[in-house]
């Protein structure tokens, strides 16, 4: 497939394509710097809206934005401390880029600093064991589709997966290896993730595998369907296509906590920290690059808030 440059540039907001060079260069940054594709779509609404605003207050030549104007534009975000944070990464990173391609002199967004934001605890909801178990044991085994989510979220639950890898796994992502299941996650910035199955999830994936194989070796692990008790297709699932499955079964089951996806992933390290896990090795498991973000995930502080909780005997 032929790349059009200037039908591509043309999606490029006015500030960033003033001429030819300077549009190749931010469409560059987008598609050869940027490999990851939420980071992509969230880093390319930033330099919109950056560049809307700019726009509305005539400001049309990247050379003439000074720090001051991207300060100003941090202050008047009404958005959250990290999702400002994360906009201001975004114009750091871009402005960055445009520096070392020689499109503008300095970076004005270097000296500007973002809002003050520190958290000890993720705000991910979580599943107590007992819910977990609840939720799996009222998915009906006698079907393509029950087999499939029960395995799906498990997998979530006992290797930490992101719903992005799980859904990402090809059949040959599942082999054996010293006579146990392991798994092959592939997440984020291209890296494979290597984790051996709990017995459960062991027995999950046999009873997948076997009552609904894929049409080819390396064909998509977890899979589409039509309806409700229909046959599983070729095709894989998608994020938006898990999140439903996870708010049916949830509903179905009676649970009433509002969980998502990454709740499964917060549950195990949760789980896995109460049972005497230690902290550096969940990181490794979950391929956190850093323990303080696996500590997001530990919320065994919320049962002993709840204990304490009870002592208030009025």
């Amino acid at each position: 497939m032929n790349f059009d440059l200037t039908t591509a540039a043309s999606g490029v907001p006015a500030l960033f394509s003033p001429d030819p060079s300077t549009a190749r260069r931010t469409l560059e940054f987008f598609t050869a710097d940027i490999r990851n594709a939420n980071t992509r779509r969230a880093y390319a609404r930033a330099g919109a809206d950056f560049a809307g605003w700019c726009s509305e207050r005539g400001l049309t030549d990247l050379s003439d934005v000074e720090p001051v104007h991207v300060a100003t534009y941090v202050e008047q975000l009404k958005l959250a401390p990290p999702s400002i944070k994360q906009r201001l990464a975004a114009l750091r990173r871009l402005f960055d880029w445009l520096v070392v391609g020689q499109v503008i002199p300095t970076n004005p967004a270097t000296s500007v600093r973002g809002p003050r934001y520190s958290s000890r605890k993720g705000k991910t909801p979580v599943l107590s064991a007992e819910e977990v178990r609840e939720l799996v044991d009222s998915i009906d085994p006698s079907t393509p589709i029950g087999l499939r989510d029960r395995a799906l979220i498990g997998l979530m639950v006992y290797t930490f997966a992101r719903v992005g890898a799980a859904v990402q796994m090809r059949a040959d992502d599942v082999y054996v290896q010293r006579r146990r299941t392991w798994v092959r996650l592939h997440e984020k910035g291209g890296k494979l993730h290597e984790m051996p199955c709990h017995h459960n999830l062991e027995d999950y994936i046999d009873a997948y595998l076997e009552a609904a194989p894929p049409s080819e070796s390396n064909g998509y692990l977890f899979r589409t369907a039509a309806g409700r008790r229909g046959a599983l297709s070729a095709g894989p699932m998608r994020q938006a296509d898990v999140h439903r499955m996870i708010c049916r079964r949830v509903e179905a089951a009676g649970i009433r906590t509002q969980i998502g996806c990454h709740s499964f992933r917060a549950t195990g390290i949760t789980e896995y920290l109460k049972n005497g896990g230690r902290l550096e090795i969940a990181q490794q498991m979950a391929n956190h690059e850093s323990s303080r973000t696996t500590g997001l995930y530990d919320r065994r502080g919320d049962q002993i808030k709840l204990d304490e909780v009870e002592r208030i005997a009025i």
